[in-house]
């Protein structure tokens, strides 16, 4: 029988993963998951060996274990970006292929962090000290290794940026005023990872005016993270939008429940006024 994912099945694993801890998080697997909700019918095991693949050929090259960051970005690099020709898509940024993984995979193009996907799965499955970073506006990330610690980028080809590349990056995303801060270099949990991939998934549909597939998109989301609370807001938000007033109401409760300060009373606030309209 060939290897179809269902929906369901591609659901359950999301809900796996949001009932576990981050340190458990397959990221692969889970970015996976979250493709093939968006490509119904189409496998998941391909894709998973072919990441597979790409780790033992970065552990070939790589060869010493305890090898330091240098040696690891250039065994990373060489398989990924040299051997299966990994790069980012610059004339068709923001078509939504670059953000399913499978299609990445396909094509071998994507956004920064769909690529920074398949640099973590490799390292994490060698063991190594790999993360996606909390940087405005274009995913980057960093490595450890032997005493050494270097910051690059995927979407170029796993080139490193040093403190001048990382500056002129944030200016233009962030504008010319813009400064790098402590912030910036602070380190992102791989749920955080999941959520800036489809963070470009749903800003992208709800810019086009595609209000459904956005709260779709969203309600994804809250299966790998039912505790963002920002996440059962923008829920109650589209499903207000949309008409769905139950559902809306339910968001709200579950946002009330995670919410602090005043946000607890703008919770109470629009749950009444929910309630009100929908009698």
């Amino acid at each position: 029988m060939a290897d179809v994912t269902t929906h369901e099945e591609a659901s359950g694993i999301l809900r796996g993963v949001g009932g576990g801890g981050d340190d458990a998080i397959d990221i692969g697997a889970a970015a996976l998951a979250l493709a093939a909700i968006g490509r119904p019918g189409v496998g998941i095991e391909r894709y998973r060996q072919h990441l597979a693949q790409i780790a033992r050929e970065v552990g070939e090259v790589a060869g010493d274990t305890a090898a330091g960051a240098s040696v690891r970005l250039g065994a990373l690099n060489e398989v990924i970006a040299g051997r299966y020709g990994y790069a980012g898509d610059r004339q068709s940024y923001d078509d939504l292929q670059n953000a399913n993984l499978m299609r990445v995979i396909d094509r071998r193009r994507g956004l920064p962090v769909a690529l920074g996907i398949v640099w973590l799965s490799a390292a994490h499955s060698l063991g190594w000290a790999m993360a996606g970073l909390n940087f405005p506006g274009h995913f980057l990330l960093r490595i450890d290794g032997g005493g050494e610690r270097l910051v690059f980028d995927p979407f170029a080809g796993g080139k490193t940026a040093n403190v001048a590349e990382l500056r002129r990056l944030l200016k233009a995303t962030a504008g010319d005023g813009a400064e790098l801060r402590p912030e910036h270099w602070a380190p992102a949990s791989v749920r955080e990872v999941l959520l800036r991939l489809q963070n470009n998934v749903k800003l992208r549909l709800l810019n086009a005016g595609d209000i459904g597939r956005g709260l779709a998109t969203v309600e994804t989301m809250l299966l790998f993270a039912p505790g963002e609370a920002r996440l059962w807001y923008e829920a109650a938000m589209l499903n207000r939008k949309l008409g769905n007033l139950r559902a809306a109401i339910v968001a709200v409760e579950h946002w009330q429940d995670l919410a602090e300060g005043a946000a607890r009373h703008e919770a109470a606030a629009l749950l009444q006024d929910l309630r009100a309209r929908l009698n």
